[in-house]
């Protein structure tokens, strides 16, 4: 049975950046956000000059913080607590697998900006795929009103088979690593802030990048940002 209303605080399972890391920076800073701290960030002047409502375009994704979604949001399921999804998340972390390792590039996915693998990574399709399964019991039911928030008339019927067995339907095949970097942008707008925005990220000089960490996030209200309360450093096979 679907619940009729959203609860909070709501948890997700995330990759960030190693705190302090050239990259956590580089997206701390455009975001405004420091999702370790909980502390707003100065945005780049460079880009305020340019951009100048850069402010309003990074709106949305400042409530997340950069990261990429391997579990979404979701409040803890009855009779779960805090603690023991912090202890599932050190037990998955220690679980020997291969850690996948991307070319990370600025691409346009939908409508929005976002760093994203250049090429497709079967390793880091398999680690969504098993925090997926391995943190569903965490999941409480899907709500009525989330279950609407994701406009199931506007899916694919794979997509509406996720969202109601997984709680989200963009799992599995359906499943795109990205880390936001603006909210929705009309085309011409998305088109100037891409060329920019890939300038910004050339300057890190980051030719690869390892998925090799999950993070546990919390958001404790609606109108809260998440935080990370958990960061757990993930053991390669030998």
């Amino acid at each position: 049975m679907l619940q009729t209303m959203s609860n909070f605080p709501r948890y997700a399972i995330y990759y960030l950046p190693p705190p302090g890391s050239v990259l956590d920076r580089f997206g701390a800073a455009l975001l405004g956000y420091d999702v370790f701290s909980g502390a707003d960030v100065p945005f780049p002047p460079e880009m305020l000059e340019a951009v100048p409502d850069w402010a309003e375009v990074t709106t949305d994704p400042r409530k997340y913080g950069f990261h990429a979604t391997l579990k979404a949001p979701t409040a803890l399921a009855p009779g779960l607590t805090e603690a023991e999804l912090l202890w599932a998340c050190a037990t998955f972390a220690e679980t020997p697998r291969a850690i996948p390792v991307i070319t990370p590039a600025v691409q346009a996915i939908g409508s929005f900006i976002a760093l994203m693998p250049a090429a497709a990574s079967a390793e880091l399709e398999q680690l969504a795929a098993d925090c997926v399964r391995s943190f569903d019991s965490f999941r409480a039911p899907l709500s009525a009103e989330d279950r609407a928030r994701r406009k199931p008339a506007q899916l694919t019927p794979r997509q509406v088979q996720y969202l109601d067995q997984w709680g989200y339907p963009y799992v599995m095949e359906e499943f795109r690593f990205h880390m936001t970097l603006t909210g929705s942008l009309p085309p011409d707008r998305q088109q100037e802030l891409l060329g920019r925005l890939r300038e910004q990220f050339a300057a890190l000089d980051l030719q690869t990048l390892a998925i090799d960490r999950i993070a546990v996030c919390r958001q404790d209200s609606a109108g809260e940002r998440f935080r990370s309360i958990g960061q757990f450093q993930l053991r390669p096979m030998l």
